[in-house]
């Protein structure tokens, strides 16, 4: 006869539900986001260091799809939301300790300044446009004269943007794999890597091709480099956290992160890059969708992963 002595009933399943609220459309807006904030940095820096002529696709072509990608992301976030009717008291209130807050505000000056960037540039899509109202002719000669302050304004506010999608989700301290200031920087650097790769996909120059390639790679070792430097903090951390990495180092998200994040999403198109810039033929739409597939799989498995991690102890 074995003498058992129980002090607490937690470690059997099921007695410390989770509670999952964000499904799909969180990780897609955040995707989207990010994504739209890595192209018009891009953009933008490049049009303040005067490469407009040198990287057409960084600056005019590739800016054209950050509206887009914006628009469909606050539609997914919108979607989100239980009571949708209420959203505008957000632009009502400003708290600069909530990162909802940063990102309402962020989201508010960025998506009309990538519709403007994008419009000084329709000519480079449609040669023979031409505006039919003055005010809008006006309009356009007006932000002409002041595009490098709009420039900085969206440099500045793609930065905020790129970060704040990691910043959301580490203030949620009751989620110990979330609870890490790795998670902006992380963000920040796939979003910078999608924006360039999808730059790669826009360039017909084949220098403007490899020059993203080589900074796409860049991005992609310091991803890897926080992402290992994650992990390495949660297991010298508490004994939370500690199980937290465990659901990608053993769990149920271990295959789900490291075949379709880190090798599939990092490695893969990374030496995929390196044959090319080594003048191997490689379609350039396979690293491309690679690199994409990896970044939004980060934030979908991160998002869904962090409402499963808990407090224990």
């Amino acid at each position: 006869m074995n003498e058992e002595v129980i002090v607490s009933g937690r470690m059997n399943p099921m007695v410390d539900p989770h509670l999952r609220i964000w499904e799909w459309p969180i990780p897609l807006y955040l995707f989207l986001g990010g994504m739209a904030a890595g192209i018009l940095f891009f953009a933008s820096l490049y049009y303040i260091r005067g490469k407009e002529k040198e990287y057409p696709a960084a600056v005019r072509l590739a800016p054209f799809l950050a509206p887009i990608l914006l628009v469909i992301g606050l539609i997914a976030l919108f979607y989100d939301l239980r009571h949708k009717l209420y959203f505008w008291q957000l632009y009502f209130n400003i708290k600069l300790q909530s990162p909802m807050s940063w990102g309402a505000w962020t989201l508010m000056v960025i998506t009309p300044a990538s519709f403007i960037w994008s419009a000084l540039h329709i000519r480079d899509i449609i040669p023979s446009w031409d505006w039919k109202y003055k005010w809008l002719k006006w309009l356009e000669e007006f932000f002409n004269r002041y595009k490098k302050v709009l420039a900085w304004v969206i440099l500045i506010y793609s930065l905020i943007l790129g970060i704040y999608t990691g910043i959301l989700l580490s203030a949620f301290n009751a989620r110990p794999l979330w609870n890490t200031s790795i998670l902006g920087p992380l963000f920040l650097a796939s979003g910078l890597s999608a924006g360039a790769a999808t730059i790669i996909l826009f360039a017909r120059n084949p220098e403007e091709r490899k020059y993203f390639s080589r900074i796409d790679l860049v991005i992609i070792a310091v991803e890897l480099f926080l992402i290992v430097h994650m992990f390495m903090g949660f297991l010298a951390s508490t004994q939370v956290q500690i199980e937290a990495a465990r659901l990608f180092l053993g769990g149920e998200y271990t295959a789900p992160f490291w075949i379709f994040v880190v090798i599939l999403g990092l490695l893969f198109p990374a030496l995929l890059e390196i044959l090319e810039l080594n003048r191997y033929h490689i379609p350039v739409l396979i690293p491309v969708i690679l690199v994409l597939f990896g970044s939004f799989m980060l934030r979908f498995i991160i998002v869904y992963a962090g409402q499963v991690s808990r407090w224990l102890y």
